[in-house]
């Protein structure tokens, strides 16, 4: 860690501590919250956002941390690499050093260069990346799985159940979308299906009419598509324009009521991967009535693995009763933590031992229930 910054973390930690025992006021601990608040992708920077809040406001209403209340510090990135370096760097100059995020995979990665430099601790909630956590970062921690995982799942979904005869493989040529679309695409070769076609499209394309006419020509009855749902929901409305009627699937980048909302009844039926529907688990109920009450949607799927980052990080503060980020890494990568999306325990890498992605089929109405 850069050792003014580790300074600074020991002295403000030391501020703290003394605050706790000389004045009944209690201090406040700033978590940063980077992702995308603007852009095409801002709706899952939404679901993270519900997530974390919704985890702050409960542990305040318990007594807050160690004494201290936490606060939320809303970031942008945009989904935009370029931009995540520069509020990594934001981040690092407020003085923070607790960060949940980054959201996209293409906007972690260099975001965590930064933050390990730095001696800032990052729990991303939404990246999958398996490169992410491929350069030994000690400071980098996720409540969700892996690409590898997801992408295995879905191989294992097309191999088992949907058995098609002629598969295309898409992407959107980004980070995360191309490396789950190589993913499934070399899982499926491994199992005895070769994609026909492995192409990739321009995010914030509007036309598609080339490559639809194309997968007709191949005679193609399943796609995969790896990538974000404004391009998906396109293309879906497009297929059922001009009468292509494969099945689709996709991975968590799709699970978004705005999908039917662009693709309409073409939405229907579509299958993806996406960690699983932790609103429903029982231990949830009361958080997700809060954030009912609040107006706000608490089925997205990084809601919960983003609730869960918080609780990962504040645990090991209460146990370790420090902010010491150095501290708070070795007990996280050390110890079990009870969480919203469950148990959870980290590899040497800081990834999940346990995979939490299932497979869903989406429904027109913005719902989606188990694929059978």
């Amino acid at each position: 860690m850069n050792q003014f910054r580790k300074t600074l973390l020991g002295l403000s930690t030391a501020v703290c501590i003394m605050g706790m025992t000389a004045a009944a006021q209690a201090d406040t601990l700033k978590i940063g919250l980077a992702g995308p608040a603007t852009g095409p992708v801002a709706q899952y920077g939404d679901m993270q956002k519900i997530g974390v809040m919704a985890a702050i406001e409960d542990i305040n209403k318990a007594g807050g941390v160690n004494g201290m209340m936490l606060e939320g510090v809303i970031y942008d990135d945009a989904c935009d690499p370029k931009q995540a370096v520069a509020v990594a760097n934001k981040i690092v100059n407020d003085g923070i050093f607790h960060v949940v995020g980054h959201l996209c995979s293409s906007s972690t990665e260099p975001a965590s260069d930064i933050y390990e430099e730095e001696g800032v601790l990052m729990i991303t909630a939404a990246s999958t990346s398996p490169s992410i956590t491929e350069k030994g970062h000690q400071m980098l921690f996720r409540t969700i799985g892996l690409d590898s995982l997801q992408g295995s799942m879905a191989a294992q979904y097309i191999l088992g159940s949907a058995k098609p005869a002629r598969i295309a493989v898409i992407h959107d040529k980004q980070q995360y979308g191309e490396g789950l679309a190589t993913a499934v695409r070399d899982q499926l070769a491994e199992g005895g299906l070769k994609a026909i076609m492995f192409e990739g499209v321009t995010p914030g394309d509007k036309d598609f009419s080339a490559l639809i006419a194309k997968l007709k020509k191949e005679k193609v009855d399943f796609v995969y598509y790896g990538g974000y749902h404004p391009e998906l929901g396109l293309i879906l409305r497009q297929s059922a324009e001009k009468g292509f009627g494969a099945q689709f699937m996709g991975p968590e980048g799709i699970v978004n009521a705005d999908l039917a909302k662009i693709a309409g009844d073409a939405s229907e039926g579509v299958l993806a991967t996406a960690p699983k529907s932790f609103d429903q688990n029982a231990v949830n109920q009361a958080r997700v009535e809060a954030i009912k009450a609040k107006g706000e949607d608490p089925t997205g799927p990084f809601v919960f693995t983003a609730y869960a980052a918080v609780e990962v990080m504040t645990n090991a503060m209460t146990a370790t009763k420090s902010t010491d980020t150095e501290k708070l890494a070795a007990y996280i990568r050390a110890n079990e933590a009870e969480t919203a999306i469950g148990k959870v325990k980290y590899d040497e890498k800081g990834d999940l031992m346990e995979s939490t992605f299932l497979v869903y089929r989406l429904h027109k109405d913005g719902s989606k229930s188990p694929a059978q």
